[in-house]
């Protein structure tokens, strides 16, 4: 599966974990909307969830590479099938712990896993520290995740989690 980034540019440099995978030819950064193809647009604002269905879409998963701060739903104005993440906990050094505020690498890998990729998350996860500690705290949800066959059944396993208002 190709990997895309909208990037914004607007994080610290040294962090972006965006810039970090087009250095290592693992992803493709765009400027513009225009110039960002068509794809599975990984959208926290989305009204469906990202489920092993999508694999159906096609074979590109794209990702919007912008501070916290500046993610808002108008920035996701993308082409694509918007999906959004089911819940999750960041395992990145900024928001370790935090459920829902993943890195650009951490959606991309878990994107990966739901869509049944879980090796290549695995590789894009290897160039970062704490990489295989996001699959190591999301093991059972990703797992649960990619065992759905659509996007109900995602939100049904997330209400769980949710519920319980604990890591997963």
């Amino acid at each position: 599966m190709q990997l895309h980034v909208r990037y914004e540019g607007d994080d610290d440099p040294e962090k972006c974990t965006a810039r970090k995978l087009a250095r290592f030819d693992l992803a493709e950064l765009h400027r513009s909307d225009r110039a960002t193809p068509y794809g599975i647009v990984l959208n926290p604002h989305a009204e469906r969830a990202l489920s092993p269905a999508d694999r159906e879409v096609g074979a590109r998963l794209v990702a919007l590479d912008c501070s916290w701060e500046s993610a808002g739903e108008a920035l996701f104005s993308m082409a694509g099938e918007h999906r959004a993440l089911p819940y999750l906990v960041a395992a990145n050094p900024v928001n370790f712990g935090r459920p829902f505020r993943l890195t650009t690498v951490e959606a991309l890998a878990a994107g990966l896993v739901v869509l049944g990729e879980r090796e290549h998350a695995e590789s894009i996860l290897s160039k970062f520290r704490w990489g295989h500690t996001f699959l190591e705290l999301n093991d059972e949800p990703l797992r649960r995740y990619a065992a759905c066959t659509d996007s109900t059944e995602v939100v049904e396993i997330q209400g769980e989690y949710l519920d319980r208002g604990e890591d997963p």
